[in-house]
């Protein structure tokens, strides 16, 4: 839960910088979020649920 949480915050700092500097107009922040939505119901939302912990496994498991 931790992970996806920060990922969230991350994203909506992301967001945040994009729309204030005039890189990403509303609608396309708008239409992103759709498309999350809409992948949180389909069929794909476990691999890609498992494919992101695994991505988060592999470099929370790195040591610089």
């Amino acid at each position: 839960m931790a992970v996806s949480i920060s990922v969230i915050l991350l994203l909506v700092i992301l967001i945040v910088i994009f729309l204030r500097s005039g890189k990403l107009k509303l609608s396309h922040a708008i239409v992103c979020g759709l498309l999350g939505f809409y992948l949180a119901g389909s069929s794909l939302a476990p691999d890609i649920h498992h494919g992101l912990a695994n991505a988060a496994e592999v470099v929370s498991s790195v040591r610089p």
